[in-house]
């Protein structure tokens, strides 16, 4: 039986929207990162509510057509590395397809949200930002957040693809938790910064208490 004009362009549009979705379902792909340099990428690193929800326009794309983005309005409580005001506004895109983040606005939970800088007292954040509630952090991530890890930032965290694995340079911290224990949030993400010591290297730091001024009795995870 033949096939009539109507259902062949019927097909072709259903393949063509199938096509569209897989390949907007690829779209956000992010490579896993330790906390610590997920705080130094970050231009803003804040603990705060989500107080409220809702969509905006932000501008048009080339073709004229309307960008739309979530806004969330948050209630700072407080700021880890920013500009010296607060920040009121957390913008996302509207979808996870892409890389758009799904907050909770009852303003109940915590999160500690991270991302690049707005004008005004905003923030975009996307899913490969660090972004947790702040009760599923460890002790030592939180005291992190106050100063080791920024101490580290001129570090370089190096993830292990395959084992064996070692560095490359004495700047370097080799990130095992993928390869060991086959999760991002592992031991060394959990527990350890990547900290620079004295003589210019970087070594893994374990602990809640602040390092050493000269760092030598560094204990290796």
């Amino acid at each position: 039986m033949p096939f009539s004009v109507n259902g062949i362009l019927y097909a072709l549009a259903l393949l063509l929207l199938l096509w569209r979705a897989e390949e907007l379902a690829e779209a956000c792909s992010c490579a896993p990162v330790h906390p610590q340099q997920a705080f130094c990428n970050a231009d803003v690193v804040i603990r705060a509510k989500v107080v409220g929800e809702r969509e905006v326009d932000s501008g048009n794309d080339i073709y004229g057509n309307p960008i739309k983005r979530i806004q969330y309005d948050v209630k700072q409580i407080k700021m880890f590395k920013g500009p010296n005001q607060d920040i009121e506004a957390v913008f996302t895109a509207p979808v996870s397809a892409v890389c758009g983040v799904t907050l909770d606005a009852a303003g109940k939970k915590e999160y500690l949200i991270s991302g690049k800088a707005e004008a005004g007292g905003r923030m975009h954040v996307t899913l490969c930002d660090y972004i947790m509630l702040w009760d599923s952090l460890s002790a030592t991530q939180k005291k992190s957040l106050s100063q080791r890890y920024q101490m580290g930032c001129d570090c370089k965290i190096v993830r292990c693809p395959s084992l064996p694995c070692e560095i490359s340079a004495p700047e370097e911290c080799l990130w095992t938790d993928l390869m060991i224990e086959k999760q991002v949030h592992g031991r060394q993400a959990n527990h350890y910064a990547c900290v620079k010591r004295a003589d210019g290297s970087c070594s893994w730091y374990r602990g809640v208490a602040p390092p050493k001024k000269e760092f030598l009795d560094v204990e290796d995870p």
